[in-house]
């Protein structure tokens, strides 16, 4: 069989994943945002000639996922016909076909699904899990739970959700802070940690709500908890600011979920705003982008903490040089047939190639629009 090989049809999908419970965070409490209910997927599936596959996808909470969808079936023709090999190529070509729009945001978190997609078929094809095909340093990485700690939960109940995690093979817990009141923040903090013990790895997470009097303040009173790190004390395009907290205090500063390109990514690093960044893959603009500020994190001796969907990030993760940081999160597990599995702290890196996950009867059930493109 000849080793060329060339992408024959593609399928994008939109979907609304329900959330059990209306989820809060600091955005909520301070009036910028409403509880989120749901968050809605992008899903790429790719065919080649010789009949290889691959699965990519996108997603957007609250607002934003029909846009995604929107420019995705617009572009996505030029991936007919190409070689599925040609991952940068394919990736510029349909880069450019939607410059008008800018490179970054929107424009490019559509194309992460194709993009995630073009490297699962790779790893596939090759018969590797992605993380073995992007030259992997563990088989398995640390993890944290973040779906348990949230405002809209009491604190007995964020008690209760971090003891099952932990007893489920999740390593750390992380919970939500930023309330107006900064006094209950430190209340639910203490509580945790008294909870917990010391020994338990615990991070807080302000989403962005945070001036920069209260960061510097609120960080202070949070540096006796011993906590791995303090994640969006400030809007997350005050680079500045974050510079500043990071080198007031001891406890390490993490950010970087909210940006949506490379370039983004960079300023944050050349003004030294943070010591762990937290890249998300698909808002980026895919594996392809994620790859090349992972480098660029990489000289800079920066921890690496991947935002969400964990099913990407893992692989991802696995392959960054230095001990990094997944985050657990259990709201996607009824999109995919297969569960990652954690165990003394860590998630596994699965033995199954590519990413190692397929859609679900229930996620095609929850599938509001669909087109394909090609033979």
């Amino acid at each position: 069989m000849s080793s060329i090989d060339l992408i024959r049809h593609v399928k994008l999908s939109t979907a609304r994943l329900p959330l059990t419970v209306p989820i809060s965070d600091a955005k909520v409490f301070t009036g910028r945002q409403k509880p989120m209910t749901e968050v809605v997927f992008l899903f790429a599936e790719l065919l080649t000639e010789q009949g290889h596959t691959g699965f990519g996808f996108s997603y957007s909470k609250r607002a934003g996922g029909p846009a995604q969808y929107a420019h995705a079936k617009e572009v996505v023709q030029g991936v007919i016909g190409e070689d599925p090999n040609d991952i940068g190529k394919i990736y510029t070509k349909l880069l450019w076909a939607g410059a008008s729009v800018g490179r970054s945001g929107v424009a490019t978190q559509a194309l992460a699904a194709i993009d995630v997609a073009l490297y699962d078929l790779k790893a596939k094809r090759a018969g590797l899990p992605l993380a073995k095909l992007l030259g992997s340093y563990r088989d398995s990485v640390r993890t944290y739970n973040t779906s348990g700690g949230f405002l809209n939960a009491t604190l007995d109940e964020v008690k209760a959700r971090a003891t099952r995690s932990l007893e489920e093979g999740i390593g750390g817990i992380k919970i939500k802070v930023g309330l107006p009141d900064s006094a209950e923040d430190l209340r639910r903090v203490a509580g945790v940690r008294e909870h917990l013990g010391w020994d338990v790895p615990l991070m807080v997470d302000a989403n962005q709500q945070w001036d920069r009097a209260t960061a510097l303040r609120m960080g202070r009173r949070l540096e006796e908890f011993d906590l791995v790190w303090i994640e969006e004390p400030l809007d997350a395009y005050d680079f500045d600011g974050h510079a500043h907290l990071a080198q007031a205090l001891d406890t390490p500063i993490a950010t970087g979920e909210m940006l949506a390109s490379v370039a983004e990514h960079k300023a944050l690093m050349t003004a030294n705003g943070c010591d762990i960044i937290q890249p998300d893959a698909p808002r980026v603009g895919g594996i392809t982008q994620f790859l090349r500020l992972a480098a660029l994190a990489d000289e800079r001796g920066l921890g690496l903490a991947p935002h969400f969907a964990m099913e990407i990030h893992l692989h991802l993760a696995a392959a960054y040089p230095t001990e990094p940081w997944v985050e657990h999160f259990d709201w996607l597990d009824p999109l995919f047939n297969e569960r990652l599995e954690t165990k003394n702290g860590r998630m596994l890196v699965p033995d199954r190639p590519g990413l190692g996950v397929t859609l679900s009867d229930q996620a095609r059930a929850w599938t509001t629009d669909s087109v394909e493109v090609g033979a």
